[in-house]
C-alpha cells in the first residue's frame, strides 16, 4: 500500500532529522542488508561448531565426559543456529525471484465447504 503524500513528506522530515541528529547511524541503518547478518550468523555457528568438535574430541581423550557432553551440546545448537541462518539468508534471497502462488492441497474443512456448497446449489 503506497504512502499518502502527507506521510511520504513526514517520513522525508523524519529521516533529515535522523540525519541531523546522528549522520553516522543514519547511514549504517541505510547500509544494513539483512544478509549480511545472516551470513555473519552463519560463520559464527561454523566456528562454534568447529569448537564444539574439539570439546568432543578433547573430552573423549581425556576421558571426560562432561566436557564431551558440553561439547556436544554446543555442536547442536551451533547446527542449529546455523541452519537458521542460513535458511533466512536463502529465504530472503530468493523474496524477489519470480514463483507463482504456493498450491496447496485442499483441507478437511475446505473438502466439507465444497460439499456442502454442492448440496446448496442441488449438485450430488
Amino acid at each position: 500500500m503506497p504512502l499518502s503524500e502527507h506521510e511520504q513528506r513526514m517520513l522525508e522530515q523524519i529521516e533529515r532529522a535522523l540525519y541531523a541528529e546522528d549522520p553516522k547511524f543514519a547511514n549504517t541503518v541505510r547500509q544494513t542488508n539483512p544478509q549480511v547478518h545472516y551470513k555473519r550468523r552463519l560463520v559464527k555457528a561454523s566456528f562454534g561448531f568447529v569448537a564444539g568438535i574439539g570439546l568432543l574430541l578433547g573430552g573423549m581423550v581425556f576421558q571426560a565426559v562432561p566436557v564431551s557432553v558440553v561439547g556436544f551440546v554446543i555442536m547442536l545448537v551451533c547446527a542449529l543456529w546455523g541452519l537458521s541462518g542460513w535458511r533466512r539468508a536463502a529465504g530472503s534471497a530468493s523474496v524477489g525471484a519470480d514463483r507463482g502462488p504456493k498450491r496447496q492441497r485442499p483441507g478437511m474443512m475446505d473438502r466439507f465447504e465444497e460439499r456442502w456448497r454442492r448440496r446448496q446449489e442441488g449438485e450430488h
